[in-house]
This record gives C-alpha cells, sequence and structure tokens, in this order.
C-alpha cells in the first residue's frame, strides 16, 4: 500500500521504497518514457477533478488537479499544486516520464548495446550535463538505468557502456531521490556499497 503525503515543489511520485520487487517491469522494444511527446502522448489518458488542501479560496471551484495514465501499464503521475489546469498536466506528465523511467525496464544485450541519438548529442566526452527539470532528464535516466540492469548494477560497467565516467552516473541517477533509493536497493541485494549523489 502506498503512503499518501503531501507533495512539495520537489517531489515528483510516491517514494521508491513503496513500490516492491514485483512492481518493476521488463519490456520490449522502446521505452515509453523516450518517445517523444506526439507518440507518448497517444497512449496516454488525462482525467482532471478537482483537490482539496491549502492553496486560497478558489483552488476548490475548478476542476484544476490532473492525473496522466500510461494506458499501456496503468502508471500515472499526479499533479494538483498549481492553480492551473494546464501546468498541472504538464507537472503529472513529467511525474509520469520519471515513474516510468524507473518502474519499467527494457532487457538491453550489452555486448551490441549503442546509446541512443538523443544521448549522444548530449555527451561532452565523458560528461552528460542535464538539468533533472529539464524534457529529456527522463530520457537520460531510462538509458542509465537500463545500463545498470544489464551490468548488474555496477556503475563503473554501466559508464564503460554508456561512453561516461562512473561519476556522471552517479551524478544523473542522484537528480531523483527515488531512482537513487532504487538503485541502492538492488546494488543492497548484490552485496555491494550504496552510491551517495
Amino acid at each position: 500500500m502506498k503512503h499518501k503525503r503531501k507533495l512539495s515543489g520537489t517531489d515528483w511520485f510516491d517514494p521508491v521504497e513503496t513500490f516492491e520487487a514485483k512492481d518493476i517491469k521488463f519490456i520490449d522494444g522502446e521505452h515509453p518514457a523516450m518517445l517523444d511527446d506526439e507518440s507518448f502522448l497517444k497512449v496516454v489518458s488525462f482525467d482532471f477533478g478537482r483537490t482539496g488542501g491549502p492553496g486560497g479560496q478558489h483552488r476548490n471551484r475548478k476542476a484544476t488537479a490532473c492525473t496522466a495514465t500510461h494506458i499501456p501499464s496503468t502508471l500515472s503521475g499526479t499533479a494538483s499544486e498549481r492553480r492551473r489546469q494546464s501546468e498541472n498536466r504538464k507537472l503529472s506528465i513529467s511525474r509520469l516520464r520519471r515513474t516510468l523511467a524507473i518502474r519499467l525496464r527494457r532487457n538491453i544485450d550489452t555486448k551490441n548495446f549503442q546509446p541512443s541519438t538523443l544521448w549522444e548529442e548530449r555527451r561532452d566526452g565523458e560528461a552528460l550535463p542535464i538539468n533533472p527539470k529539464h524534457r529529456d532528464y527522463p530520457h537520460i535516466l531510462t538509458e542509465v538505468l537500463d545500463a545498470l540492469q544489464a551490468t548488474g548494477f555496477d556503475h563503473k560497467e554501466a559508464a564503460t557502456l554508456l561512453l561516461i565516467s562512473p561519476s556522471q552516473v552517479i551524478k544523473i541517477i542522484g537528480h531523483d531521490k527515488d531512482a537513487l533509493s532504487f538503485v541502492n536497493e538492488q546494488r543492497k541485494d548484490s552485496s555491494l556499497h550504496p552510491l551517495k549523489a
């Protein structure tokens, strides 16, 4: 059962500790968090509603809260803290993409793996600078998590696969506390020390 709590500006979804291992699903084909907006929105449904809580006398008069649900997986992202429906819709999409990045995994072949075009466009030598609020962040996070999964959560091996430094792998994951918690849980199962952002 997931814990309910007030979302702050830096929270994106329930803590990863509430995700059971069985909730991690393996998929074939392109990862939904890596799709362009047009393709992504074709497989997403939106539910708008009212929400309680603080926010002023007009907060509950309009259905401004938004839940974006990825139809194939039924995973969702919700936003209700903004006064405008359009802003909550945008936030719910971003939260959904992050949820998908953590909860869905692709089985990749380490011998034939090649980073995506977007990855190569953003990579600068062994670095890949990315703002966690940027539209591309869920895509980048997905590639790192897939590489970690494929290498038994060894961040050094994943870094070699992704053509970046091990510290850059940690930095990308460290932008999302839930992703870092997920990775460290997996490393713990393999008797590896936790990564610190």
